[in-house]
């Protein structure tokens, strides 16, 4: 009886009951193109299963794949659909979103997804331990991008008006040394120090994968099919977020930080605090971090890149002065609280605090 009921709820809460918005997106933006606010939410929801598609999938051809170039995959392909969101997003011109959901990937993963992991898991046990030594290394790593997104920003607010700075040259270098840091990084962790981030053995959850185990065509086929829904929900969505922030009353800034960036690691956010609930910290952890710093790391610089080439204007790094200072917070509260190896509920609770103050204080940006 216990198990039925385990197992309907299971079913209940998963993620795939939201692929029904999917053709409802479509039948909106065909039939009712002037419901704006019922497009852009019925496509965000629409998104969250088809991204934990697409990382099942990833995971599927990384288990194949051997232990380092699987880990160069899943890394690669973590933020796939965010990065999808993103680039649409800036082919249609709306930089200024697509920074805002930058910066919300990066404070989201710090402490609306680790805020939860610690508090859903701390519910459960008391005291949960982690590789303080592996989330260390993230934590500084996050604190350098922090410094590469001050300086940009620093140059263009406090400036004087008569000194021309290059605003856009100053961006691409910084984009290229995060993109070498990161490269550095896949070596850190992969290769020279892999068995700090291999995390603890766990039985049960090696039993569930092997049941579970694709093929390697269904989970290309799979991964192919979720990328091309993706891509259209994701045109869809960044078509209808101007005239739907307009009618919520809210700002895009507050739409790209707190919306699309949530919609667009929604899954992957379920995943940590499900890892967290089975004591799996390690994961937990290292999916929240390491999320964050993928983001800013690779996300970044690489759409700065692409910005040449597919935007009506390049993208620099000059951020908001909001953005700026919850970037800067975030990684400076990361790398104090997770230095012992060590969280719980009430920890959890305070994180999530932080990131409502910002939601409030995002939500009524004007613009």
């Amino acid at each position: 009886m216990n198990t039925a009921g385990g197992n309907f709820l299971k079913l209940f809460f998963s993620l795939n009951v939201l692929l029904i918005f999917i053709p409802l997106s479509l039948y909106l933006e065909h039939f009712r193109p002037q419901a704006h606010t019922l497009i852009f939410f019925s496509a965000c929801l629409g998104i969250i299963p088809l991204a934990g598609w697409m990382g099942k999938a990833t995971e599927q051809i990384a288990d194949r794949a051997g232990e380092g170039i699987g880990g160069l995959l899943n890394a690669t392909f973590g933020n796939a659909a965010e990065l999808i969101i993103a680039i649409v997003a800036l082919r249609a011109g709306y930089l200024d979103i697509v920074k805002a959901s930058l910066t919300g990937s990066i404070i989201g993963n710090i402490l609306l997804v680790l805020g939860a992991s610690f508090l859903a898991g701390g519910l459960r046990y008391k005291i949960q331990e982690y590789n303080a030594i592996s989330a260390r290394a993230q934590a500084q790593m996050l604190l350098l991008t922090s410094v590469a997104i001050i300086t940009p920003a620093l140059f263009h607010f406090l400036r004087p008006t008569e000194i021309a700075v290059n605003e856009a040259a100053i961006s691409l270098a910084l984009a290229g040394l995060l993109i070498v840091v990161y490269v550095f990084s896949l070596i850190f962790s992969l290769h020279t120090h892999k068995d700090l981030f291999r995390g603890a053995p766990q039985e049960e959850a090696d039993e569930e994968k092997l049941g579970a185990a694709w093929s390697l065509p269904v989970a290309l086929v799979v991964l192919g099919i979720a990328t091309f829904f993706i891509a259209w929900l994701s045109e869809i969505l960044v078509g209808s977020v101007e005239q739907a922030a307009l009618h919520l009353g809210m700002s895009k800034v507050f739409v790209g930080i707190i919306i699309v960036a949530v919609i667009g690691n929604a899954a992957e956010h379920s995943t940590a605090v499900m890892a967290a609930m089975k004591n799996r910290m390690d994961l937990s952890v290292g999916i929240a971090i390491g999320s964050s710093t993928q983001v800013a790391l690779f996300l970044t610089p690489l759409l700065v890149f692409l910005s040449y080439f597919i935007a009506p204007q390049p993208m620099d790094l000059v951020f908001t002065r909001g953005e700026v200072f919850a970037i800067v917070i975030s990684a400076s509260l990361l790398a104090h609280t997770i230095s012992d190896g060590k969280s719980n509920w009430f920890t959890g609770l305070l994180l999530l605090t932080v990131y409502l103050v910002m939601a409030v204080a995002f939500f009524h940006v004007p613009g």
